[in-house]
């Protein structure tokens, strides 16, 4: 399957086509562009520069000034449409509501464990108990919250509105905690506080699931204020705060901001996400995404729905053992959702964009009830491709459920099928390229009949129309070889999006490899796919093709291929090294044939020659 085609087995020559040298064709070109296209687009991720791709249409963006701390800057668009009661006014008499220390309440179900800080009423940590989760470096249970960004940039669940000060105060103020100690889901937690006629009340609300639903109200003087509840600084699986700049190569993508506005849903590179954005429109969900996690907010009412996005970024060292080598910009998303009528209910998933759980949680439809899309978009298999990649990777799921509990073998197999199901289409293109071999001698010989005419000469048309007419006598199709690639190339990218995007193969092992998501540490898949490549081009027949152009093929190509996927996820070489072993088995076969045998003594008879020998006559079969 990797291997759509073997360049050497196109279809020799066209109509109108000025080679005469009958083995290239335009076959031949139009495959050196597919790989060439395909080698482009493994690598985009890698090249790709930021645009200045504006937010999503519909929204109106409001810059305001770098946040420190957890501290936002203000709007002043925004700060100018606070209504009047939000302006400083005298403090009202309302009872103060302040904790006399700092307490901890720790919240647990089956799927994680939440620490609350009553400063701030915030979350601290939010680790996911499943042991399949972990992190980079001491292979802990992960935690949702990047400590060392938080710090910097504020924790989860911290409070934004578009007042530095205010800000500041209710996400340092310590407030009353329901209970303290660990709670067992299903329960209630909330967090009072009231000072100098501020009152604010959080209220967050756990089950047996993987989402939390939260209540906030932020009252002034009585009057209430439009404040947000925000996941302000990235993620905790980020690799540049683990000890490493990232998964090396390009298994990796950048962090992003996702939504669903109005049942439409997209995403946002990191790089184009604005600070201290405000974005009003019936958001159904808005998230903080990376390829493998995400923190979605879903309020309850999307017709009053407000967001906010973060984007801040942090110099890291190249190399962590030495802090004084280059840095880089490491970028820091987050994002905040409440309610433009100040009173605010929402709901959290905070976890992996694992298939089986985003595809059942549900956000708010036109009814008011949970009928609206799933996060399941947040799973980047692409629009058009998702219609393949969704049921690749549901067959690769349910043979890991049914078949064989381990992701590798399951991609060994699943790709050992679909190279099986696929071989008629490769023995199309065979048989297609026999037959235009067969033909040649005469293609050549009109040619050659009109090839003292100019290319702009009406009279070309002729030497179309006489082609034409051999194709049809001869029964020979001439794109028979080219329309099995069309099937092949989307089944080939919706594979590769299913392998780079699932979390599930994130830290999966397979022999020597013990991370499917990361490169091949030992570096032997690529090695095996260079020379599996190069041996399938060398033992396929390649009657007429220039050297150099066979040169190129045979040798630069599975060069190109072998060192792209040097870097590339460990379990996207395995897929690519298996097809390609099935590929070689196969041309093996065909050669023992007696279509590749014929081939064989075609290409034999043309480079006799054209080195000036008299080859013996060939019988080919019809």
């Amino acid at each position: 399957m990797p291997e759509f085609q073997n360049p050497n087995l196109q279809s020799q020559g066209g109509p109108g086509s000025g080679n005469s040298g009958g083995g290239g064709g335009n076959m031949q070109s139009l495959l050196v562009m597919m790989f060439v296209g395909l080698a482009v687009i493994l690598g985009f991720q890698y090249f790709q520069k930021p645009s200045s791709t504006p937010a999503p249409a519909q929204q109106t963006q409001q810059q305001a000034a770098q946040p420190n701390a957890g501290t936002q800057g203000t709007s002043p668009a925004a700060a100018a449409a606070q209504p009047a009661a939000a302006q400083p006014q005298a403090p009202s008499a309302t009872p103060a509501v302040v904790a006399s220390s700092e307490t901890e309440t720790t919240v647990e179900n089956a799927d994680f464990r939440i620490v609350f800080s009553n400063r701030g009423a915030l979350v601290k940590h939010w680790i996911l108990k499943n042991p399949h989760y972990k992190d980079s470096i001491q292979k802990h249970q992960l935690d949702m919250v990047q400590q060392q960004a938080s710090i910097r940039f504020g924790f989860p669940l911290s409070l934004f509105t578009y007042e530095p000060a205010l800000n500041s105060q209710l996400n340092q103020a310590l407030y009353q905690a329901s209970a303290t100690g660990t709670l067992q889901a299903p329960n209630t937690l909330t967090f009072h506080y009231a000072q100098n006629g501020v009152d604010v009340v959080k209220t967050f609300h756990f089950d047996g699931s993987h989402v939390v639903t939260a209540e906030l109200q932020v009252r002034r003087n009585g009057e209430p204020v439009r404040a947000l509840l925000a996941w302000p600084a990235g993620l905790g699986d980020m690799e540049e705060f683990q000890g490493r700049s990232s998964i090396p190569g390009l298994s990796r993508t950048p962090s992003q901001f996702a939504w669903s506005l109005g049942n439409k849903q997209d995403t946002l590179d990191a790089r184009k996400v604005s600070n201290n954005a405000t974005l009003d429109g019936e958001y159904q969900y808005a998230a903080a995404s990376d390829l493998y996690f995400a923190a979605a907010f879903m309020p309850d009412v999307p017709a009053r729905a407000t967001v906010v996005t973060f984007h801040n970024a942090v110099d890291l060292p190249t190399d962590p053992s030495n802090p004084n080598s280059e840095k880089k910009p490491a970028d820091i998303i987050g994002v905040a959702v409440g309610d433009t009528s100040g009173y605010t209910r929402l709901r959290l998933y905070a976890g992996p964009k694992q298939m089986d759980i985003v595809s059942k949680i549900h956000s708010i439809g036109a009814d008011g009830q949970q009928t609206g899309p799933t996060l399941e978009h947040l799973i980047q298999f692409g629009s058009w491709l998702g219609i393949i990649a969704k049921p690749l990777f549901l067959a690769l799921h349910f043979l890991y459920e049914h078949g064989v509990p381990n992701w590798g073998w399951a991609i060994i197999i699943i790709t050992a099928l679909f190279n099986m199901i696929l071989l008629p289409t490769r023995l199309m293109m065979m048989k297609s390229s026999l037959k235009m071999m067969r033909i040649q001698p005469k293609v050549e010989a009109i040619k050659r009949k009109f090839a003292h005419l100019k290319a702009t000469d009406p009279k070309r048309a002729e030497m179309n129309a006489e082609m034409m007419a051999l194709y049809k006598t001869e029964g020979v199709n001439m794109y028979g070889g080219c329309l099995p690639l069309i099937i092949q190339m989307p089944l080939f990218f919706a594979y590769f999006r299913v392998l780079q995007n699932t979390v599930e193969l994130r830290q999966a092992s397979w022999g020597w490899l013990h991370d499917l998501s990361a490169p091949d540490p030992l570096h032997i898949l690529p090695i095996i796919i260079i020379v599996t490549m190069f041996l399938t081009q060398f033992i396929t027949p390649s009657p007429g093709m220039d050297p150099n152009q066979r040169r190129m093929m045979a040798i630069m190509m599975p060069v190109i291929f072998g060192f792209t996927l040097w870097q590339y996820a460990s379990g996207l070489a395995l897929y690519w090294c298996t097809g390609n072993l099935i590929n070689l088995a196969i041309q093996l076969s065909i050669n023992q044939s007696h279509i590749g045998k014929e081939m064989h003594a075609i290409a034999a008879k043309r480079a006799a020659k054209k080195l000036g020998k008299t080859p013996p006559t060939i019988q080919g079969r019809r």
